[in-house]
């Protein structure tokens, strides 16, 4: 029988359980983890299609966490939205139904960056926060790392923390140097890394790489199953919405202006 009943103690049960989950199974676990809203409002047959499942892996998925069926999961999402203040979600959602020609690009990525940063805001726990800010205040040297569609976020942390006067340095891989790059990186240091799916498998080397070199690492990713995530001392998710074609960078943006901030208040007290 499911232990969980409410929506944070669901979403760590399945974080828990994911790295023992059949493929079909993890494909719900990070559609569920990225949209909870999605998980509260649709039907199965439409949570299966999003996640790219039968629909009866979806029925699996409660039972593998413990529940006799989907409605009870289920219940536990919709709770979640009884709970929360409203939003522009609903308003975001329909928009995104209705479509539109080239004149409506621009208001539907506003809106949907407008739907990712209420996400963030709702979900972003600030202990993590707090967590991150006491690692590179505590670093001799803080490295930065994210590659392809992720790189804005390393190159503003360069900038920001330059500001600061935080000794930091940016892993740009010029040359192909990565690996003799990341041979730097030592016990009192700190990498922060960033990638999102798909996910950069050198980026993702280079944090387990890292970890293994006796480094504090910090990642900034999705989901708590990113494999980022999991060779990460603290992880900050922004969430995904797997609906949208093309993802934007500002969720993961403000996250990183938040963590330069945040450093901010702590050395200057």
């Amino acid at each position: 029988m499911a232990s969980a009943t409410h929506h944070d103690d669901l979403a760590r049960a399945i974080t828990d359980a994911y790295p023992r989950l059949p493929n079909r199974l993890q494909a719900i676990a990070r559609y569920a983890l990225g949209n909870p809203d999605a998980m509260a409002l649709s039907t199965v047959a439409q949570i299966a299609r999003a996640a790219g499942v039968p629909p009866s892996a979806v029925i699996r998925f409660a039972n593998a966490l413990g529940f006799r069926g989907f409605t009870e999961v289920q219940r536990i999402y919709r709770a979640r939205l009884v709970e929360r203040s409203g939003t522009y979600r609903e308003r975001i959602a329909a928009m995104r139904r209705s479509g539109g020609d080239r004149g409506h690009v621009l208001r539907q990525v506003a809106d949907s960056a407008i739907h990712e940063l209420e996400s963030l805001r709702e979900r972003f726990d600030p202990r993590r926060l707090a967590a991150a800010t006491d690692l590179v205040a505590g670093a001799r040297t803080v490295y930065l790392l994210a590659q392809r569609r992720a790189f804005p976020v390393a190159g503003y942390l360069a900038y920001g923390l330059a500001q600061l006067e935080v000794r930091a340095f940016l892993l740009d891989s010029v040359g192909g140097m990565l690996r003799e790059q990341l041979r730097a990186i030592g016990r009192d240091d700190v990498l922060i890394a960033a990638s999102f799916r798909n996910y950069t498998t050198d980026v993702v080397e280079a944090a387990a790489a890292a970890r293994r070199q006796g480094a504090k690492v910090i990642a900034i990713t999705d989901h708590p199953v990113s494999p980022l995530a999991r060779a990460a001392n603290v992880s900050l998710e922004v969430g995904d919405d797997s609906s949208v074609q093309f993802r934007s960078l500002v969720a993961p943006l403000c996250v990183a202006q938040a963590l330069v901030i945040s450093l901010g208040y702590a050395t200057n007290t």
